[in-house]
């Protein structure tokens, strides 16, 4: 049997493959959605930094995985060009972690509150059932997504606080 070929995101990249390929990737506050078809083997990983887009950015592709909305907008399109329902799929969530504990609760936007919350909603409202989670607390954590046998595998690493 070969072996499996990795693949690593950066923040706000997208992935969808085969069997034969393990994805990884790091997060903080991001939040990445694992997507796997048992029967087929195919599935990807998208690695989100922020629920939307609040302004066009002439820089970056119409849908970008840098933002959930969008991410889960390039699954669905995999989904069609396979053939695919979303009930069909496993998927998984991690991430969101706070980076700055400890820290005084203000105006500030609370992106990773926010990043779990969006990509929970987006992952119920098209009909993807989310067999596992690993989200929110402190710090940050490593995964690695193997499309043979759909196992994530989560290294987290607590933040201490001050």
């Amino acid at each position: 049997m070969a072996s499996p070929s990795d693949v690593f995101l950066n923040p706000g990249d997208f992935h969808f493959t085969g069997a034969g390929t393990r994805i990884r990737t790091m997060l903080g506050s991001c939040v990445a959605i694992t997507l796997w078809h048992p029967r087929l083997r195919v599935g990807g990983m998208c690695h989100y930094l922020l629920a939307h887009r609040t302004a066009p950015t002439a820089d970056l592709p119409a849908l970008s995985g840098r933002y959930a909305d969008e991410a889960v907008q390039l699954f669905l399109h995999e989904l069609d060009r396979t053939g695919t329902r979303p009930a069909e799929y496993q998927a998984k969530m991690f991430g969101g972690g706070d980076q700055f504990p400890g820290r005084s609760p203000g105006p500030a936007p609370q992106v990773p509150q926010d990043n779990i919350a969006i990509g929970t909603r987006l992952l119920h409202r098209h009909g993807f059932q989310l067999t596992a989670q690993h989200l929110g607390g402190t710090g940050s954590r490593q995964l690695v997504f193997d499309l043979n046998t759909g196992d994530v595998w989560v290294q987290h690493q607590e933040r201490q606080t001050a």
